[in-house]
């Protein structure tokens, strides 16, 4: 039985919260992909291969959790090519490359574009899994950030346009009066905005304001 035939399809389990992270893979070689898909499969793993960047873009859901190993040089479009393709979206998938022909200047490339780790073939594979559990710790604790910012975005379109702009100066640290000479407004109107943002916004302190809106970016 060919081992990439057992692999799930990676959309299958999209639509359930309780489903383990998926390692893909992404590789030219069969042999490789054989290989690396039993490795992760022994620890217990979800995975799904690809032969080519392209065949894995058809498939990839980013709302699913994972982590992506990687060959540098692919038919078509590159190691490289992809990961530039996967920053420009809006999902995290972290990123092991792996590769034999691999140099200094393009790990290091590779590696200020946020890859995980860049691994010459052959490498020991307590090595790769032990990097694999990295991965999947950062993609996981990205979601949850991804997660939390989109719940206060969903917060602040629930703000009024000029209750929007109260708050971007109460968290410059601008006083109500101050606010209101910004604005045109009285004191007394810029505190029934700045109660009522603090109201939609589930916060008690200007301090916990501040430190949720830094958490949008």
């Amino acid at each position: 039985m060919n081992p990439e035939s057992a692999i799930p399809n990676p959309h299958s389990a999209i639509h359930n919260p309780q489903s383990p992270p998926t390692v893909y893979v992404v590789d030219d070689d069969p042999s490789v992909r054989n290989v690396l898909s039993r490795l992760i499969q022994s620890a217990g793993l979800r995975v799904a291969a690809f032969a080519a960047a392209e065949d894995f873009l058809k498939r990839y859901a980013p709302a699913e959790g994972g982590c992506l190993v990687l060959d540098v040089r692919l038919p078509g479009q590159s190691g490289m090519d992809l990961q530039a393709a996967l920053c420009g979206g809006k999902g995290s998938l972290p990123i092991i490359f792996i590769t034999g022909y691999g140099d200094i200047p393009m790990s290091v490339r590779a590696m200020k574009n946020g890859a995980v780790d860049f691994l010459a073939k052959p490498f020991d594979s307590h090595e790769l899994l032990a990097v694999i559990t990295i991965a999947l710790r950062q993609g996981k604790e990205a979601r949850k950030r991804q997660a939390a910012a989109a719940a206060i975005r969903g917060r602040v379109e629930k703000l009024t346009p000029r209750e929007r702009e109260v708050m971007k100066l109460v968290v410059t640290g601008l006083l109500n009066k101050q606010i209101g000479a910004e604005l045109g407004i009285t004191e007394k109107t810029v505190k029934v905005h700045r109660g009522r943002v603090m109201q939609k916004m589930g916060v008690t302190s200007v301090a916990e304001l501040v430190r949720m809106c830094g958490r949008m970016d």
